[in-house]
């Protein structure tokens, strides 16, 4: 941990580099929409729960909740807004290690910058940290013999256990720790990460909150050490360590520590274009190639998705559960759900939150028409890249395939930062006036080099 913690103080005190600091402004500025956009949705239910939680806690105003504008204490306004950040599973996914970076680390990084009453430039530093030893705590569960997580392969949510250290560093630079300090703030917060994914599979909405219990942890984690609470100094390798208590000891140093400060995992966090699991990603792209070459969704007699073979516990099983979503948000992690809305029509960027506000009978009748299994090409790439083949059977006996490598937004077909302000404007447009809007994307620009991080959240509140 004291490597990653001098990483970490060297990023707050020389800057991390230009192009990590422009790659950070947009993931700033993803978080922010997708908080506006989930704070306006009434099927987000998990925001509004959490942040009722929050206002019967109390406390000193020192922080903002994203949309409402309550002032609130530090750890509580980065659980709401670390929950509305991942509530809609529109955050973006670091590869290979397949977890969401973003959606703990800025909420909790925001929160500590407004309390601690810090610059733009030091946000994004903080944030650029954060996410980096949040990213590189993935990589090393990365197993590259079974092409997977093993925190995945455990029910273990990744994203909300390594997002809780790498909140924890990001919220400890902005309350001045030194390097010292931040591996103790790590060191505390990796006896409160937690999470489980069973809700992928069979229902429930505290996934939503996994994000943001990462942020609250995190801030909670560096207000401890500020106060003088300490982590033991081998938290992640020790005998009962993250790594043992986790994964049974099993974790990849090298992928860890190699080239810390040189070679930034950060920028390999990929943008997502379609609010839904990222693992049906490709299928949308195949659906939508199919539906621009003319395919009509009334003439699919049957449909077989493959993808990568470790993906289909999240999107195709149990297959009944997948045929028939039980609600809009259990729509989002459905293979054959997503294809049936692609075939369809969709908005925005091709699938959009409209597409998934209510469960659409017509969609329901073509999903139960879909098959998924595993396609050995997408298994090769995976999770390097999120790769699937859709082929489709006529009720004239004709077929329609299309396959792609990549999906939209993914290594080798990135969002443009264009793209990206679409999708902002889109989100944020949900809760706030259009000039708000261009105000707040503004503001997100201009953030290195703003005096002060705290204005950029005073223009995040819904009229």
């Amino acid at each position: 941990m004291e490597r990653l913690a001098a990483f970490a103080a060297d990023c707050r005190d020389r800057g991390a580099p230009d192009a990590v600091r422009d790659d950070v402004t947009g993931r700033v500025l993803d978080v922010l929409g997708n908080c506006l956009a989930a704070y306006a949705d009434p099927a987000a239910d998990a925001g509004p729960a959490v942040l009722r939680a929050a206002r019967r806690w109390s406390g000193a105003g020192e922080a903002t909740a994203i949309g409402a504008g309550d002032r609130l204490p530090a750890p509580s306004a980065a659980l709401v807004n670390g929950t509305l950040a991942h509530a809609l599973d529109y955050d973006d996914t670091h590869l290979p290690s397949v977890l969401h970076p973003s959606a703990s680390v800025v909420p909790a990084a925001l929160a500590a910058a407004e309390a601690a009453g810090a610059t733009g430039s030091e946000l994004v530093d903080a944030v650029a940290a954060g996410i980096e030893v949040c990213a590189r705590l993935g990589m090393a569960s990365y197993l590259p013999e079974t092409r997977t997580s093993l925190f995945f392969e455990r029910g273990q949510h990744a994203t909300s256990i390594c997002g809780t250290l790498g909140a924890a560093v990001a919220a400890g630079l902005l309350f001045g720790l030194p390097a010292e300090g931040v591996a103790h703030a790590a060191g505390v917060a990796a006896s409160m990460g937690s999470g489980l994914i069973e809700a992928n599979r069979t229902g429930g909405t505290v996934k939503r909150a996994h994000c943001g219990w990462a942020a609250h942890a995190g801030v909670s984690a560096a207000v401890l050490a500020l106060e003088g609470v300490t982590g033991p100094p081998t938290v992640l390798e020790g005998r009962f360590g993250f790594f043992r208590a986790w994964l049974d000891g099993r974790y990849d140093a090298e992928a860890l520590l190699s080239g810390l400060g040189e070679r930034w995992e950060l920028p390999r966090t990929v943008y997502k274009p379609y609010p839904a699991n990222h693992f049906t990603h490709p299928a949308v792209d195949c659906a939508l190639a199919l539906r621009a070459g003319g395919l009509a969704p009334e003439s699919v007699a049957e449909a077989e998705l493959g993808v990568a073979a470790p993906v289909l516990a999240t999107i195709a099983e149990p297959p009944q559960e997948k045929a028939r979503p039980r609600s809009p948000y259990h729509a989002k992690f459905s293979g054959p759900y997503v294809v049936a809305a692609a075939l369809l029509g969709g908005g925005g960027l091709g699938l959009d939150l409209d597409d998934f506000a209510a469960l659409d009978e017509d969609a329901l009748a073509l999903a139960v028409r879909v098959r998924c299994v595993a396609d050995e090409r997408a298994s090769e790439l995976f999770p390097r890249a999120f790769a699937a083949v859709l082929r489709v059977r006529l009720r004239d006996g004709s077929t329609r395939e299309h396959r792609v490598d990549s999906s939209r937004g993914g290594p080798e077909r990135p969002l443009t930062r264009e793209e990206l302000e679409v999708k902002f404007r889109s989100n944020a447009g949900r809760a706030l006036r259009a000039e708000a809007v261009e105000e707040l994307l503004a503001a997100a620009r201009a953030l290195p080099s703003a005096p002060s991080a705290a204005a950029l959240l005073g223009l995040a509140r819904a009229g």
